[in-house]
């Protein structure tokens, strides 16, 4: 089975699964962390070079419960220093891409470092994490850095000064927790993607699922407007 380069995940249903099985979101969002894991390692396992995974949005963090993101970020750091041996040891880049706007200075020096301590020239895969994200920010920030810069405006510039760059595109993109809308993701990124909406919720996604998945996307005819 041919594995995919770049892997794009929304990541969704966490807090209903929480309320569903614990009546406590906060409970669900700790599985749901706890599932990347295995997620990432069937990647490394199938030499996938690239996952994105859709953590926090730019909307979520300005219209949800203040104590409730405060407590996301706790988890998130909790989880990082629990797993940056993990990281480093197989050689896993992480990329915090989003905003830095609203997030507190403790929060950006948090993702820096541990941005930075996965810093490796051999790394074996790459997950951009966003986080405070919005694709529509996103492509407007490339436009402000091809005119910085001046280079032309130019699809290749474009795709240059994305988040994700210099992953291409993700040939896969997956959506959880029963909803087949994108939430101001990968808008750029995802004109030739492949869409697979799950009703599972994110924490009772398994590594199986990925793999059906993958079998699936193997088994498609990709044409690419030809």
């Amino acid at each position: 089975m041919k594995s995919p380069n770049h892997i794009a995940i929304i990541m969704d249903g966490n807090g209903r699964w929480g309320i569903k099985n614990y009546k406590s979101r906060l409970i669900g969002h700790k599985f749901g962390v706890k599932n990347i894991k295995p997620i990432v390692q069937y990647c490394l396992k199938n030499k996938i070079n690239y996952l994105t995974l859709f953590a926090l949005s730019m909307d979520n963090l300005k219209k949800r419960n203040k104590k409730e993101i405060k407590n996301l970020l706790g988890i998130l750091e909790q989880y990082l220093k629990e797993n940056i041996k993990y990281f480093i040891d197989n050689k896993i880049k992480l990329n915090f891409i989003g905003e830095k706007y609203n997030l507190s200075k403790n929060t950006i020096g948090i993702l820096y470092k541990y941005s930075k301590d996965t810093d490796s020239k051999k790394q074996k895969l790459q997950i951009n994490v966003a986080f405070n994200y919005s694709s529509k920010f996103e492509i407007v920030n490339s436009f402000k850095k091809i005119i910085k810069n001046r280079k032309n405006i130019n699809k290749k510039n474009i795709c240059k000064y994305l988040y994700t760059s210099p992953a291409k595109e993700p040939e896969i993109i997956i959506r959880t927790g029963g909803f087949s809308r994108l939430s101001d993701f990968l808008l750029w990124q995802c004109a030739y993607s492949e869409f697979f909406f799950i009703k599972k919720m994110w924490p009772d996604f398994k590594p199986y699922d990925l793999q059906l998945i993958i079998k699936k996307f193997n088994k498609l005819k990709r044409n690419f407007g030809s």
